[in-house]
């Protein structure tokens, strides 16, 4: 996970320019960038999480801005939708294994030994960091280029690997439309030993959908795919973006 080696500004600098296509110049500000908190003095922590806040911001406007392009007629829901998918921890730990990131972070020993999701969301944060000496370091097109690279493919991606719908929509619905899914039971039909389910689920403006199941699990989580297909946060395999 976290690196116990301690490279040099220098050897961490060389070490990004393949991985983000950019020549630091303020190589000190790199190497606080990707120190964790637990792996400084008692200032721990300052520069790190303030970097964590501004490659937030600018990943969501990148990105933002590129989903506009991508998807000329979508709706706001369903850009919000998108780019909750693209930004959350999930994504950003993903992306920071893709580029070795992990093997860079100074962290310290009760740091390095984290899993599930706390080592998500410090892969997640390690790659907001970078981001953000990037955009300070390069200007917003040095961010982009970078964001660009490894953000557009899984803009772009059909079939791409997907969480449990219910799950993606509840997260998506919460940052795009300030709304938690609603789910109703409509219907129950067949013996009690082979039930079949119809539900549908309603989020904020958006229109209802519906899904059926063997249980109500199973319906509720069919009718959040269905929105989701429907929206086009989802797209159905062959089908094109």
């Amino acid at each position: 996970m976290a690196s116990t080696k301690r490279l040099t500004a220098d050897a961490l600098a060389e070490a990004l320019i393949e991985r983000t296509g950019h020549a630091f110049g303020d190589r000190q500000r790199l190497q606080r960038a990707l120190t964790h908190a637990s792996a400084r003095s008692s200032h721990a922590g300052v520069d790190y999480e303030r970097f964590e806040f501004l490659g937030d911001r600018v990943l969501g406007l990148v990105v933002a801005d590129m989903l506009l392009a991508a998807f000329p007629n979508a709706a706001e829901g369903e850009l919000s939708l998108r780019l909750n998918a693209l930004v959350n921890a999930e994504a950003l730990s993903e992306i920071a294994e893709e580029i070795g990131l992990p093997e860079l972070i100074r962290a310290g020993s009760d740091v390095r030994g984290l899993d599930g999701r706390k080592r998500v969301n410090l892969r997640a944060d390690a790659l907001e960091s970078l981001i953000a000496v990037l955009y300070l370091d390069g200007g917003l097109d040095a961010a982009r280029a970078f964001i660009h690279r490894y953000w557009q493919p899984r803009s772009q991606a059909i079939g791409a690997a997907r969480r449990d719908a219910k799950t993606e929509l509840q997260e998506g619905a919460h940052q795009g439309a300030g709304a938690t899914p609603a789910y109703r039971i409509d219907g129950r039909e067949g013996p009690d030993h082979d039930p079949l389910f119809t539900v549908s689920v309603k989020v904020g403006q958006f229109a209802p959908a519906i899904g059926s199941g063997r249980s109500k699990r199973e319906a509720e989580q069919a009718a959040a795919a269905a929105l989701l297909l429907r929206e086009g946060v989802w797209m159905n395999e062959g089908s094109a973006a």
